[in-house]
């Protein structure tokens, strides 16, 4: 591997086949630790990650990923949810980034609450060093029932 200049820490590595890993580049993976149970019905609410998989770099805490460099990121989003009111006007979960919003956005006019959903996101996002990006999660009317369970999943890396 290539070694820094002060120091013996590879920043890529070249095995015998050819294949390039970059030990540093920022990379990450959060669940949450418990379930964020009866969703509020009024207003954008942050989707809390209090379980970090990986973070390579250590570029994401209190729920929200940082850009370390100006680049390419991929994000992506899985989000389980239970118990889905019927009677809510709409549900929107966002990717919520300092320069654009991503958004998936679903009405429930079902016959009866749904056990389960599952709201699948990926994007590629320009972000500048210093951009945050973080999920929101908004119920507009209905019961306030919804619940986020721990199987979410949001992760993301640096592309270039």
């Amino acid at each position: 591997g290539l070694g820094s200049a002060l120091g013996t820490t590879s920043h890529m590595i070249f095995d015998a086949n050819g294949h390039i890993t970059k030990p540093l580049q920022s990379a990450f993976l959060a669940t949450p630790s418990t379930n964020q149970n009866d969703m509020s019905n009024s207003g954008n609410v942050t989707v809390v990650f209090g379980n970090e998989v990986y973070d390579q770099n250590s570029d994401f805490a209190s729920n929200t990923f940082t850009a370390p460099v100006d680049g390419k990121y991929f994000l992506s989003l899985s989000l389980y949810l239970l118990n889905v009111d019927s009677a809510a006007g709409y549900y929107q979960i966002t990717i919520d980034t300092s320069n654009r919003d991503y958004f998936h956005l679903f009405d429930p006019n079902y016959s009866a609450d749904l056990t389960y959903y599952a709201v699948n996101m990926g994007v590629v996002a320009d972000m500048d060093a210093n951009d945050t990006a973080f999920i929101r999660f908004n119920q507009n009317s209905g019961s306030a029932q919804t619940d986020i369970n721990t199987d979410a999943r949001f992760m993301g890396y640096l592309l270039g």
